[in-house]
Parts: structure tokens; C-alpha cells; sequence
């Protein structure tokens, strides 16, 4: 369970992306605050979501971005029964590779 606090840190995380704006902004901001594994990871699962959208199947996503069968599940999940995040950013970023 997420306490007050880490919700109150969240939230002050999100607004702080929101001020971001340029993509050379965000790059410094996430150079910072994440590790480029980190990155790489939160970029894949991006990556995996619109695969699953273009209609890539399991197998060659994970051949093509490395991530797990339980990553591309999740995001799969996400995608399709989630809250709509990546619906809505796979469609303002309107990227099909």
C-alpha cells in the first residue's frame, strides 16, 4: 500500500514532468532522476505497447526489445483493460514504426 507521503511525492514527480518541455528537457530531468537502466526499461515497455498495438505478436517482441513474457503480459494487460495511459500516449505520440 502506497503511504500519504509517497502518493504526495508521486504526484509532486508528475508535476514536475508536466513543466518539462522539450525533449531535451526531459532528457536532462531523466538523466538525472533515473538510471539508464531504468530508462531503457520504462522505454521498452513504450516500445512493447506499440508493438502489441501495430498487432507484433509475443515472440518477436521479445526477440526484438528483450523484455519478458510477463513484461509484454503486463503491458498487453495495460493496454487493453488499463486506465488508458498508453492508448493515450501511443496516440498523441502517433508513431508507427
Amino acid at each position: 500500500m502506497i503511504s500519504d507521503k509517497e502518493k504526495s511525492n508521486i504526484q509532486q514527480f508528475y508535476k514536475a514532468v508536466l513543466t518539462l518541455k522539450t525533449p531535451e528537457e526531459c532528457e536532462l530531468f531523466f538523466d538525472d532522476v533515473a538510471t539508464i537502466k531504468e530508462l531503457i526499461d520504462l522505454s521498452a515497455r513504450l516500445e512493447v505497447a506499440r508493438m502489441l498495438d501495430d498487432g507484433k505478436v509475443f515472440n518477436d517482441i521479445s526477440k526484438e526489445t528483450g523484455a519478458s513474457s510477463a513484461t509484454i503480459s503486463r503491458v498487453n494487460k495495460c493496454l487493453n483493460y488499463g486506465p488508458g495511459g498508453y492508448r493515450m500516449a501511443l496516440d498523441r505520440i502517433g508513431e508507427k514504426k
